[in-house]
């Protein structure tokens, strides 16, 4: 039995197509008409966010869609405004459901004199009265440990793995899964497990942020076709350069599977003069027209898994069981088909 009322989903300005979708299909899993929570989030002349509440949440289990993408400031903003609403409210459970935390990146000081803003947004969020935290692909595992309260950190390779068995079917003993950085192996490595595939890495020496110097390819991926994996693609540099070091060292196809589809200046026209056959992001952050024009850029969808995870959160059942293919297949039945 739930531990608390019914659960109710609202939703900012950041993506309200993903929030929009998670609540048609709560519907359908629990066969109620689950809309979003009624309610305005509006401007002032000077920039001011005013959140205005219709509907009762007293007592309810209330989880607030919203990642914090561009524009980051303002969709925190957002986030926390309407969640102290809800607190003020007497809901009796908030969540942030954050497919994209922003500020993430921000995790460590890596030179003297600079802040650790994750950990300055995760004290904001724990004070505007949020409880509990469901998230994609946090940028670093650590960041869990900022907050002192449970944090549900989901995955995109289950999700991933799907679409490559669907999408390679017939040429998955030519896949080669690539890590454009040493500190994103586990992550690579996670899903060449899930298909069986072998790990190379690139690995790159920066000279300062934002520009690589070198890169080097481990392994061998002559004849291969090759799959980077990231959690963040933004302006798609480092992507690109890392897809024509592995053309070059003689793969045969290089496709990209990226969490985060940041994709800020001249990220998609880099992408479609680049050598890669495609780029595929989830919807995490919500695809400008730009994004959805591209010829080799596609985006999967987030909403089945995020849906179950809500379900689970106030059923109060495993939410690390949907890491499992016997979990994450049924739900995404629909979108590929698997024997």
């Amino acid at each position: 039995m739930p531990t608390h009322h019914e659960p109710k989903l609202i939703a900012g300005n950041a993506n309200l197509p993903l929030a929009e979708t998670i609540a048609r299909r709560m519907s359908l899993h629990r066969g109620v008409n689950q809309k979003l929570v009624d309610a305005r989030v509006e401007r002032f002349n000077d920039g001011e966010i005013f959140v205005e509440v219709y509907e009762n949440v007293r007592g309810e289990d209330m989880f607030i869609i919203q990642p914090t993408s561009n524009p980051a400031n303002d969709n925190l903003m957002e986030l926390l405004i309407i969640a102290d609403a809800l607190r003020r409210s007497s809901a009796a459970r908030i969540t942030a459901v954050i497919p994209y935390f922003g500020y993430a990146r921000q995790d460590r000081r890596t030179k003297a004199r600079t802040p650790i803003s994750a950990k300055l947004v995760a004290n904001m969020l724990t004070g505007a009265g949020i409880e509990r935290i469901l998230t994609m692909d946090l940028h670093a595992a650590q960041i869990q440990g900022f907050f002192d309260m449970p944090v549900d950190n989901l995955y995109a390779s289950p999700i991933f793995a799907l679409d490559v068995k669907d999408q390679f079917r017939d040429q998955m003993d030519d896949l080669m899964v690539v890590s454009p950085d040493v500190g994103g192996v586990a992550r690579a490595r996670e899903l060449a497990k899930r298909i069986s595939a072998p790990l190379s890495i690139v690995d790159k020496r920066r000279e300062k942020a934002g520009e690589v110097a070198e890169m080097t390819v481990i392994g061998d991926v002559k004849g291969k076709i090759c799959l980077i994996v990231d959690d963040i693609c933004d302006t798609a540099g480092t992507l690109c350069k890392a897809a024509q070091v592995l053309i070059d060292n003689g793969a045969k196809e290089v496709h990209s599977y990226i969490t985060h589809g940041v994709m800020s200046g001249p990220a998609v026209e880099r992408v479609g003069n680049s050598v890669m056959k495609s780029l595929v992001l989830t919807d995490t952050i919500m695809p400008t027209d730009e994004i959805k024009k591209a010829p080799n850029i596609r985006t999967v969808p987030t909403a089945p898994i995020f849906t179950q995870a809500i379900l689970n959160i106030w059923q109060g059942t495993s939410v690390s069981s949907l890491f499992e293919d016997r979990t994450l297949v049924p739900i995404y039945e629909s979108l590929y088909h698997t024997d």
